[in-house]
């Protein structure tokens, strides 16, 4: 039995700026950006193995869902099982979607996003490797997307670290 966590992000033109360094009194320049240009990135990790499952998509959608629900399923250890826990956005909660074999949908509580730790995987990531930038093109935006994605992944351990939640892993190594 694994348990994933699933969310995701809006990331684009429109992008975030965050705290830097600078010398006391002074105002450092920050890129900004005034167009829209978007995507969607639909991540879930597995907190007790260090991995996750991510997509970088135009649209945040039910087709999207169902991509992104197939290729966590691929991911899932082989012969294990996973227990998905994610939010009631519409795309999840439609009965268009087909749920793999190999896993089990729970909706967490509405308006409780605390309880989905993907929320700090996007925190981590905006702040580590995608705030502070402007996206010349949509394919940037979906480059520094999958950038910032494969490098979480190649850090197991910060996966585990934001990740793991007492609450949900009682019983388990």
């Amino acid at each position: 039995m694994e348990i994933w966590f699933q969310d995701e992000m809006r990331l684009g033109q429109k992008n975030g700026i965050v705290r830097q360094w600078a010398r006391r009194g002074s105002r450092p320049r920050q890129p900004a950006d005034q167009r829209y240009e978007s995507a969607y990135l639909f991540g879930a990790i597995c907190p007790a193995r260090g991995t996750g499952a991510a997509l970088a998509l135009p649209y945040a959608d039910t087709q999207a869902m169902q991509l992104h629900l197939d290729e966590i399923s691929s991911t899932v250890a082989r012969g294990a099982h996973a227990v998905l826990l994610l939010d009631r956005a519409g795309w999840h909660t439609t009965s268009s979607i087909v749920v793999p074999r190999n896993l089990t949908l729970i909706f967490l509580p509405s308006r409780a996003p605390e309880l989905n730790p993907v929320e700090n995987i996007w925190q981590y990531l905006r702040q580590t490797w995608l705030s502070n930038r402007v996206f010349d093109t949509y394919e940037a935006i979906i480059d520094a997307a999958c950038d910032a994605w494969n490098r979480l992944m190649a850090q197991p351990s910060a996966i585990t670290s934001i990740g793991r939640r007492d609450w949900a892993h009682v019983g388990q190594t």
